[in-house]
């Protein structure tokens, strides 16, 4: 039964209200255009969502988006297979694609070692990365993951693991300010910072 004085409309508001990024009013905005848009609009809109969740999944190799067990990336012969982007989630990889400047593989962490928030690096995709860069003809890993604090540390553990491995090991140009992330930037920066991309030393 619901709640007294829960409308359907203040129900939709506070579901899209939880949606990252999303605030109250944008919340109200969205939930407004929706309420006017026609039936079929709303309907091909909750039917995409159904979608995405009933029909997709992680791909077995890399983490990313996946409707199959491979993604679409994995799955494409022109990919340049000696090369593997590693990333903190699903939406860096989004974000770099839209640049058009990497033609490589990648892999998704699904975050990064952060101790005090209770990730530690079995917790991550680290140890499948090692084995795909024992198993796999990879010539260079390029640790494109946002710049804090946690981040940096992930770096300095993954360089540590791939240490005695004939892989170049490089990370995102400068350019990255810290503290951004990289679904936020333009595809102009996310570029510039892979082109420019630094070797790593296998020291640290």
């Amino acid at each position: 039964m619901r709640e007294l004085g829960i409308s359907v409309l203040d129900e939709l508001i506070g579901q899209l209200a939880r949606l990252p990024g999303i605030g109250q009013k944008t919340a109200q905005r969205l939930a407004i255009f929706i309420l006017k848009s026609s039936d079929g609009y709303a309907q091909e809109l909750a039917q995409a969502i159904l979608n995405v969740k009933q029909k997709t999944r992680l791909c077995k190799r890399c983490f990313n988006v996946a409707e199959d067990e491979l993604c679409a990336i994995c799955s494409d012969p022109r990919r340049d297979a000696h090369k593997i982007c590693v990333v903190e989630d699903i939406v860096d990889v989004l974000a770099i694609e839209e640049t058009h400047t990497y033609r490589g593989l990648y892999h998704v962490l699904g975050g990064v070692i952060s101790p005090l928030a209770g990730v530690n690096p079995e917790d991550l995709n680290i140890r499948s990365l090692i084995e795909r860069v024992k198993n796999e003809p990879i010539e260079e890993v390029i640790l494109a993951l946002n710049p804090s604090t946690e981040a940096e540390t992930t770096i300095i553990y993954i360089t540590r693991l791939l240490k005695d491995m004939e892989v170049q090991i490089s990370r995102l140009a400068s350019g990255v300010p810290m503290g951004a992330h990289l679904e936020y930037l333009d595809g102009a920066t996310i570029g510039m910072a892979i082109q420019s991309r630094q070797k790593i030393s296998k020291d640290t």
